[in-house]
């Protein structure tokens, strides 16, 4: 280590032979004290490296406390917020819960709500067709009920009644579209029209009044005298009157006389097996003729009409062969009798085909 000050050149030269040990002895003396100064300076150093080091060690104890405070409120907030968290997750346990079960409730409303809806479409779907649509099945369905009713009724009215209101419908509508319809119900309605059918309602209400009339209808071998109607006599009003008209006597006369001429009646008997029947046997003749009348009104509800005709036919023959026809109610029935058996034929009921068809292919949108 080299030194710091020199002062060899301020020593005195050297002699030969003067003076050599006290040379020796000052060079020991100046060696010595250089390493005096390096020790101190070494111990110094050590001094502020310790010193350093204690100051470092100081910083770094107090940085260490810093840090463990740290971790301590550190951890202790790790704490309340684990406490917080185990808190927070029951109440998003339960909350998930309670979301599950309301999810279910929603989950059925859903499918409830899907069920209204589909129902609703359904029905909007049948309420928005057109007005022609709906008329067009409306039309068929009574068209098509009308021809049942005349199937069951023997009876073309319900049908004529039928086509006559959806021939007025159609008018009123007038759409281009609905043209083939209005043209097959004017030709269904044309060709009823001149169809001869048989009018079972009225031929049955007929029969109900050939019924009734047997009873009362007079027979040919009925005793008793036809009297004719006598001209009224005004009665008079004053005495002179009464004094001037036929006297009581000759009213009796005339009574007498009367009632003597008709004791004894004179006529020709076209049908003598038909006079001769006892009273007991009218009544017979009566009752087999009505059971006639009511066979042939069972026949006409069958649509039988070939048992119709053999009945009437024979009820015919009893009207003019037992009953007196020369009365006006005998004629009245025996006319009633014959025109049941000229309308009871077998005739069917015409359909309307041709407007059912036409019906289908509107309704199809063609």
């Amino acid at each position: 280590m080299k030194p710091e000050h020199d002062d060899t050149s301020n020593l005195p030269p050297l002699g030969p032979t003067t003076e050599p040990l006290a040379n020796a002895s000052e060079f020991n003396s100046a060696n010595t004290g250089g390493t005096t100064d390096t020790s101190q300076w070494f111990t110094r150093s050590i001094g502020v490296l310790a010193v350093v080091g204690a100051v470092g060690s100081g910083l770094m104890w107090a940085k260490l406390s810093g840090i463990q405070e740290q971790l301590a409120r550190q951890s202790a907030d790790t704490g309340s917020q684990a406490v917080e968290a185990r808190v927070m997750s029951k109440q998003a346990e339960e909350l998930a819960r309670e979301t599950a079960a309301r999810l279910a409730v929603t989950d059925a409303k859903l499918g409830e709500v899907s069920l209204q809806r589909s129902q609703l479409e359904e029905l909007m779907q049948s309420l928005s067709r057109s007005r022609d649509e709906n008329l067009v099945v409306d039309i068929e369905s009574a068209i098509r009920l009308a021809q049942q009713q005349a199937q069951l009724t023997g009876s073309v009215q319900p049908l004529l009644a039928a086509l006559n209101s959806a021939e007025q419908r159609l008018t009123k509508v007038a759409q281009p579209r609905l043209a083939p319809v209005m043209r097959a119900v004017t030709r269904d309605i044309e060709r009823i029209k001149a169809t001869a059918v048989a009018d079972t309602p009225a031929l049955l209400f007929k029969l109900d009044e050939l019924v009734r009339v047997v009873d009362t209808l007079p027979m040919v071998n009925a005793v008793g005298v036809v009297t004719k109607d006598k001209p009224v006599q005004p009665v008079p009003a004053t005495s002179w009157a009464k004094a001037i008209s036929m006297s009581w006597w000759e009213k009796v006369l005339s009574d007498i006389w009367d009632d003597a001429r008709n004791l004894i009646r004179v006529s020709r008997i076209d049908k003598p097996e038909a006079s001769m029947l006892a009273p007991d046997q009218s009544y017979f003749v009566r009752e087999n003729l009505k059971l006639r009348l009511l066979n042939a009104r069972l026949g006409l509800l069958a649509r039988h009409f070939d048992v119709v005709q053999s009945d009437m036919k024979q009820a015919n023959d009893d009207l003019a062969h037992y009953f007196d026809m020369q009365t006006r109610q005998g004629q009245t029935t025996l006319a009633l009798a014959r025109e049941v058996l000229a309308q009871s034929k077998q005739i069917e009921i015409p359909r309307v085909d041709d407007t059912i068809a036409a019906l289908t292919t509107a309704a199809a949108g063609r």
